[in-house]
């Protein structure tokens, strides 16, 4: 997972029941993986986890899918299976982490009353 100001890339998948994410290392790299069906799917995935976000999109809290959620949605919960469909129907989704903010130690100097 990126931190700080790295960029973030999903693939977001929106079923019949749920709504599915999975990270993925570039936008380009899920592009060249539908041009080209020979470039290993570990060069795009990243994390090899697929998150379920309760129809929020491809906003809110991200939870792990389970077999049950993916096999009623794809018919599978084989983890190849399920993540090429969902870069092969999905919508790529870009992002940019902001890095955590506010202060680090406040009992720093003067900022804090003494």
């Amino acid at each position: 997972m990126p931190r700080g100001n790295e960029a973030q890339c999903k693939v977001h998948y929106k079923g019949k029941s749920d709504d599915f994410i999975i990270f993925v290392d570039s936008a380009q790299a899920v592009r060249d993986w539908k041009n080209d069906k020979t470039v290993a799917l570990a060069t795009v995935v990243s994390g090899w986890k697929v998150f379920v976000t309760h129809k929020h999109g491809n906003h809110g809290i991200l939870d792990g899918a389970s077999k049950g959620q993916l096999e009623g949605e794809f018919g599978t919960s084989k983890d190849d299976d399920v993540f090429k469909q969902i870069i092969e129907n999905g919508s790529i989704v870009e992002s940019e982490e902001h890095g955590r903010q506010g202060d680090k130690n406040i009992s720093q100097g003067p900022r804090m009353g003494h």
